[in-house]
């Protein structure tokens, strides 16, 4: 894929990179190089390949899937400048 002066500098707008005309010639040939490479990755077979989570298998870690209130309720009341009946309050701010 070829990426012209014009597109590199559009890209270098859009990511907020000021850019001078130098530059942006140089960008056009390296992205282009980029592009390339990325495209030769679409030719090879994935098909058969597992996906994996890790580069090392291993066996993901699980809980059980049970609702608690975290077990610090009273440590967060504790830090609140006012709370009351299970809940902080807070000053009114709609009238």
């Amino acid at each position: 894929m070829s990426l012209d002066e014009a597109t590199v500098a559009r890209i270098a707008r859009l990511a907020r990179i000021a850019t001078t005309d130098e530059e942006r010639e140089r960008l056009a040939g390296e992205l282009s190089g980029i592009l390339d490479w990325v495209e030769q990755l679409g030719d090879v077979d994935t098909e058969s390949v597992e996906p994996m989570t890790g580069a090392i298998e291993m066996p993901l870690k699980s809980r059980e899937d049970t609702v608690t209130d975290g077990g610090v309720a009273e440590d967060i009341a504790r830090n609140a400048p006012r709370y009351a009946q299970g809940f902080l309050v807070v000053p009114k701010t709609v009238e």
